[in-house]
């Protein structure tokens, strides 16, 4: 079984315990040329068993756009970022992107921005 091809979109989901730092990892991972894009949704509330606990814990979501070839530089450096012990870090293959938006993520992670503009 072969993978994506290396121009193919993926999207990479993580959860971070805030805004701030799902900004701040975010904001490197665009700067590093690892993603073309990161959306945050915050106010995402979360259900799970953590050391034997049922956890009900505010979280931030982020969406992540990058490619098939630069997932895996991806996926290190996310972990290497991430304030979590074990964080979620889920790729998914896209199964459909429409053409401009692809050439747009593709381009983008072959010119990263050096921009520092905070909202």
């Amino acid at each position: 079984m072969t993978g994506p091809a290396a121009d193919s979109l993926i999207l990479v989901l993580s959860t971070f315990p805030g805004t701030e730092t799902a900004e701040r990892v975010a904001r490197t991972l665009l700067q590093e040329g690892l993603v073309a894009c990161a959306n945050l949704l915050p106010g995402l509330r979360s259900l799970y068993h953590w050391e034997g606990v049922l956890r009900d814990d505010p979280e931030c979501l982020v969406l992540l756009k990058t490619s098939a070839g630069t997932c895996p530089a991806l996926q290190q450096r996310l972990q290497d970022l991430h304030p979590y012990d074990v964080p979620e870090i889920v790729t998914l293959e896209a199964a459909g992107v429409s053409p401009g938006y692809l050439d747009w993520v593709l381009q983008s992670l072959a010119k990263p921005s050096s921009s520092q503009a905070q909202p």
